[in-house]
């Protein structure tokens, strides 16, 4: 769902405007270690839970309300695992956009929650073994090792 401040700014600057906007990837792994993951609908990809930040809105927080909207797991963050950028992405409806990523390692909130289909942006959510991750691209995979790592410290490209 495309949130309203984003919908405003492009009534202003069209979709050809690159929107550079904020962005939370939450990597939910459980106790049996295995990763909390969506195949995007639009795309048919699999990938972390992920979503735009709103106007406001603190960064854990979002990473919270996306990974219920989209999976119905409530979750907990444990720390900032990373901050990088995405690749500029032309979407489905045209609009061009580029992300801050903020990626948190997050824990199921209780054991045993089962993910299911929320809303219209995954057409599937599965819990999948570290070691047998579904087709993804190759950036989705150095995210999740990224958090994988479990450095105390968020990890973010050099300068």
């Amino acid at each position: 769902m495309i949130p309203d401040f984003v919908s405003d700014l492009r009534s202003a600057v069209g979709p050809d405007c690159l929107l550079w906007l904020p962005g939370v990837v939450a990597v939910v792994r459980d106790e049996r270690r295995q990763v909390l993951l969506q195949r995007r609908a639009a795309a048919g990809l699999w990938t972390p839970l992920s979503g735009i930040v709103e106007p406001g809105e603190a960064p854990a927080a979002c990473v919270v309300r996306e990974a219920e909207e989209e999976t119905g797991v409530r979750v907990v963050v444990e720390r900032l695992a990373a901050v990088t950028a995405s690749p500029p992405v032309r979407h489905g409806n045209g609009d061009r956009a580029q992300y801050l990523e903020l990626v948190f390692a997050c824990r199921p909130a209780d054991a045993g929650q089962v993910p299911r289909v929320c809303d219209d942006e995954s057409a599937e959510v599965a819990w999948f073994p570290l070691d047998a991750l579904p087709a993804m691209t190759e950036r989705m995979r150095e995210i999740i090792a990224l958090v994988e790592k479990d450095e105390p410290e968020a990890w973010f490209a050099p300068a």
